[in-house]
């Protein structure tokens, strides 16, 4: 099985998930985390964000759009970054899917809103997934041009 049609056959199994927290990185970068919540502390023993079933990460360049318009993007004024936010979190996943020549990612919920990463800058599509739900963590991400599936022992971005 190729890449692709592994990210194919991982993709159809997000129907029906829920996207359970979202949350900001540093600058631009967010993560969606779906699926069963696990708490998961910083190194310094505080509490840190919680870590899903499934995790997507955009490092940066990325929008929400509902049916008629761009609700918020990386480049839009950070007040409407959490609004949008709250409308992903708790919505049920109704497709991903990937787009354009270099990969990116797609998401549709079934309240109508979509997520995509959308890169800007030169290089490759910043943006990955990780599978936790088998034995071995499965991550996906773009890799000259291409999907790649690896087990995360190399950089996320």
């Amino acid at each position: 099985m190729t890449f692709t049609e592994e990210f194919e056959s991982f993709a159809s199994t997000l129907a029906g998930e829920t996207i359970s927290y979202f949350w900001q990185g540093y600058g631009s970068a967010i993560f969606l985390e779906i699926g069963q919540l696990t708490p998961r502390k910083k190194r310094d023993g505080s509490p840190g964000h919680p870590e899903g079933e499934i995790s997507i990460g955009v490092k940066w360049s990325w929008r929400v759009e509902d049916a008629r318009s761009i609700v918020c993007g990386s480049w839009s004024e950070d007040d409407l970054w959490e609004p949008a936010f709250s409308k992903l979190q708790g919505a049920q996943i109704e497709s991903c899917e990937l787009f354009g020549v270099l990969p990116e990612i797609s998401l549709a919920t079934k309240s109508g809103l979509r997520f995509l990463s959308f890169s800007t800058t030169d290089g490759q599509p910043q943006w990955h997934i990780v599978d936790r739900r088998h034995k071995a963590d499965r991550w996906f991400k773009v890799r000259d041009g291409q999907i790649h599936l690896g087990d995360g022992t190399e950089p996320a971005f």
